[in-house]
């Protein structure tokens, strides 16, 4: 995942939303002001794109609805903030990196290009992951308060459930990559790469 993009992104977002809104709570017509704000900024964007030709329009076209939707999750989490709507944001911007990266590898070919997929895909299943996690984290926190010894310890049990998880779909994306890797190669030093692999991530 390329910390640029995401630098474009939140950066884009900040400017959205620096006249958009100044509260937490929104009214229903400073939302929809802002909600038609973010539209006209993509469509504006998508139209700046007809000037590329190639994957690079259509690079550009994605980059320009991912901004989209991340603004609007902002938006969403602006104006009702709380677990949900936090990771709604975060999986737009899972959403629009993937899209963004995954859209790169059409430039490359073969074994390449495979990688690339794949590596666009481990981060994206990282990102989802982290924020899953997260949303669980800040929901089960948000339940138990001032609960019983019982009703937390269920709930830990629950953040300890969804940190194992994550840990294992990243690990299982990590290993899916490795072995998009090893496909370059050939022979005897294929081999080895792919039990280098699954010593590494614990495959049989």
């Amino acid at each position: 995942m390329k910390k640029s993009t995401i630098s474009v992104i939140a950066a884009a977002v900040s400017l959205m939303f620096s006249a958009a809104a100044t509260a937490d709570t929104m009214s229903k017509s400073e939302y929809k002001s802002a909600k038609q704000d973010i539209q006209a900024e993509y469509k504006s964007a998508k139209s700046g794109c007809q000037s590329f030709s190639g994957n690079a329009k259509d690079l550009c076209q994605i980059e320009a609805k991912g901004r989209e939707k991340v603004a609007l999750a902002e938006l969403a989490e602006k104006n009702l903030p709380g677990p949900k709507t936090h990771f709604d944001v975060r999986m737009a911007m899972a959403d629009a990196e993937y899209a963004t990266a995954k859209e790169k590898c059409d430039d490359l070919a073969g074994n390449a290009q495979d990688v690339c997929v794949k590596e666009a895909k481990a981060a994206h299943i990282s990102a989802k992951a982290d924020a899953e996690t997260q949303k669980t984290t800040a929901t089960e926190n948000r339940t138990v308060k001032d609960k019983s010894a019982k009703a937390r310890g269920e709930a830990n049990e629950e953040i300890r459930d969804a940190r194992q998880d994550a840990a294992a779909d990243k690990r299982n994306a990590e290993y899916k990559v490795a072995v998009e890797k090893c496909d370059a190669l050939s022979g005897n030093t294929k081999d080895v790469c792919m039990d280098n692999a699954k010593a590494r991530y614990g495959k049989s």
